[in-house]
């Protein structure tokens, strides 16, 4: 059993019970990276020439640090003072572990950011207090993920089990599976437009980074599901469904907000779009069927999870260098 094992040793990693969950960990080890490796001297470039960078492409590139740079610590929190306590099975806490450390490098990146760019870290990192959008996601995920925080609660019995799962939804599925993706869409747009490249390729390892979360997160929730048949009813199903329907308003409000007037051809229409594409996504990675039946109006997304690059050697960091090719995508 994934939780509430009374044979499991936590402390002994061997014998396997979960392969994928040891899997998780060995792919995440394989994309390891850190932000001091990578440029922003075109970045501070850019950001300080008074003509290169819009308004909007400004006004985008700060709520994304705001929204990511306190997301991040968030999530790190979920993993490390509740998620970790209920999860048993050893392989799992150990990729559960790697996660928290990546987390811990997410975080790092806001900071080499803000310093590079000479930002002010208060507006940055209060964003969620200050921009309406931002905080309605913060306090949606928070309000769906406290059942574990609670020092009195336990996995046992099914309907705990099930508050367990839905606080697993609201962390893994919503907050990294839909809250991350209209952001990382926005900053990978202006990097394809040799804006604030620096800034894009970081997105774009934490994207990568986040992929891993997510495709985790859904298998440790179809674990525990398979393993409690009891809990996976039509109502509980019916509730992930309105939940991510939920979160979606939530994102495509924050697009909007981000990205009034759009930007080199990408407006906030296409984000919301994006945004309902990849909740499907979701839902049907959850075994539940699509609600909006949306083509992705952004296909070099996938690509950007696609770790196979082939550059020069003598140009390649190593971090792109060794892990090439050690993921696949669904």
């Amino acid at each position: 059993m994934i939780i509430n094992s009374s044979k499991t040793d936590p402390n002994k990693i061997l014998p396997i019970t979960y392969p994928w969950a040891r899997e998780y960990y060995k792919s995440g080890v394989a994309n390891n990276w850190t932000p001091e490796e990578i440029s922003m001297q075109k970045d501070v470039e850019q950001w300080k020439s008074a003509t290169f960078l819009s308004d909007t492409e400004r006004r985008l590139i700060l709520w994304n640090l705001g929204f990511f740079s306190t997301a991040e610590s968030l999530t790190a929190n979920n993993i490390v003072l509740a998620v970790y306590n209920h999860v048993t099975n050893p392989e799992a806490r150990q990729y559960l572990l790697r996660q928290a450390f990546e987390e811990a490098i997410h975080t790092d990146c806001f900071i080499y950011c803000c310093d590079t760019l000479g930002l002010d870290p208060d507006d940055i990192y209060n964003m969620y207090l200050t921009i309406p959008s931002i905080r309605a996601k913060d306090e949606f995920v928070v309000g769906i993920t406290k059942t574990v925080f609670d020092p009195n609660f336990t996995t046992n019995g099914e309907e705990n089990i099930r508050r367990f799962v839905r606080d697993l939804v609201g962390y893994y599925v919503i907050m990294e599976g839909v809250f991350f993706y209209a952001g990382f869409a926005m900053m990978l747009a202006l990097r394809r437009q040799n804006r604030m490249i620096g800034i894009g390729e970081q997105f774009e390892y934490i994207m990568r980074d986040e992929s891993l979360h997510l495709a985790f997160g859904c298998d440790l929730i179809k674990t525990i599901c398979a393993e409690n048949p009891g809990i996976w009813s039509k109502s509980f199903q019916d509730e992930v469904v309105d939940l991510v329907k939920r979160a979606v308003e939530l994102e495509q409000a924050y697009a909007y907000d981000a990205c009034p007037e759009g930007v080199l051809g990408i407006n906030p229409e296409k984000f919301s779009q994006y945004v309902e594409h990849i909740a499907d996504r979701r839902l049907e990675r959850l075994g539940i069927a699509k609600v909006y039946n949306r083509e992705n109006p952004f296909p070099w997304m996938s690509q950007s999870t696609d770790l196979a690059k082939e550059k020069n050697f003598f140009e390649t960091r190593v971090t792109e260098y060794q892990t090439g090719a050690s993921l696949s995508w669904d």
